[in-house]
């Protein structure tokens, strides 16, 4: 019968998939590699998730016109006064008439808008 020796007793190496020594690696290399894997796939759950999120911001844009055009329309300044004057339902949902609440939502998202066009600018320079 004859004897199997393996290649690290033969005094021989072996070679991996990618063509490199597959010996033994450090130990704090494994780790540092584990930790930076890690971090690598909390950044590309967090770059897909904003992704995302922004394609559904993008989605809402016919309906932030809408707003827009409500807040400066002369039907928002009826409903907001009658809304003062008590005229409307008291159960009636009415965050849209909050002229703090509206007016600071649709700053919000202009300044957002800002921001989106100014890395998609970048992003076609770079």
């Amino acid at each position: 019968m004859k004897k199997t020796v393996s290649p690290a007793a033969a005094g021989t190496e072996e070679i991996g998939t990618n063509g490199v020594s597959a010996g033994r690696a450090d130990p704090g290399q494994l780790r540092r590699i584990r930790r930076y894997e890690r971090l690598f796939d909390r950044a590309s759950a967090g770059l897909r998730a904003l992704q995302g999120a922004v394609r559904r911001f993008e989605s809402l844009t016919p309906a932030i016109e809408a707003l827009k055009e409500y807040y400066e329309s002369d039907e928002w300044k009826k409903d907001f006064a009658d809304d003062e004057a008590g005229k409307l339902p008291p159960d009636l949902k009415r965050g849209v008439l909050s002229e703090d609440g509206l007016y600071l939502l649709l700053e919000e998202i202009a300044a957002w808008e800002a921001l989106l066009s100014e890395g998609k600018e970048d992003g076609e320079r770079g």
